[in-house]
């Protein structure tokens, strides 16, 4: 069980989650952490030295309790078509919910990092996407692709579109036709 200060650690990071999908990351301060958690300076600062320091631990928190785990349903032998189905079920959902897009903050906090954190992130999507390809056309349900590409087309596309949806409002129909085009190059339906 979670004692104290972990659970204060996860309250902080959800409410500046929010703070940071609608901010980006160079405009958070701790002031505007510390308002948001209703927590005084010294008690933030006791969790955290930095915004970069909470943004560092945002982003851990998301790839290690990553919805579309895929590697995780690979080896319980999910069908490689059900797993495709979830994971841009859950995409469609994220590219419609701007509002909740920490893409901005992640750019704003690559620019200020060594790039080899996000890299290492990028590397992290790729390998989990190329993982899931590759047991797809093994099994025979996805078409024999050029694996690389697809994923290529997947990330890309989808951090594109996560980044230009604060600017633009995307139709339905718009995130749906991505989809469709992932979901036809891999099973051709």
């Amino acid at each position: 069980m979670a004692g104290k200060a972990d659970r204060t650690r996860e309250q902080i990071l959800d409410k500046a989650q929010s703070l940071f999908a609608e901010k980006g990351f160079k405009q958070v301060t701790m002031k505007d952490v510390c308002q948001i958690t209703g927590m005084s300076r010294g008690g933030l600062y006791s969790h955290f030295s930095s915004t970069a320091e909470i943004f560092e631990a945002l982003l851990e928190k998301m790839t290690s309790n990553d919805a579309m785990d895929f590697r995780g349903m690979i080896n319980e032998g999910v069908s490689a078509h059900s797993i495709l189905q979830g994971a841009l079920e859950q995409i469609k959902e994220e590219m419609l919910s701007p509002e909740d897009s920490l893409s901005l903050a992640m750019y704003e906090y690559g620019e200020t990092v060594d790039s080899k954190v996000m890299a290492k992130l990028n590397e992290d999507a790729n390998k989990k996407w190329a993982d899931l390809i590759r047991y797809g056309i093994r099994r025979g349900e996805f078409k024999d692709v050029d694996v690389e590409e697809v994923v290529n087309v997947i990330l890309y596309s989808y951090q594109g579109v996560r980044m230009w949806s604060r600017v633009v409002a995307l139709k339905q129909e718009t995130v749906s036709s991505i989809c469709e085009h992932i979901w036809k190059t891999l099973i051709g339906e």
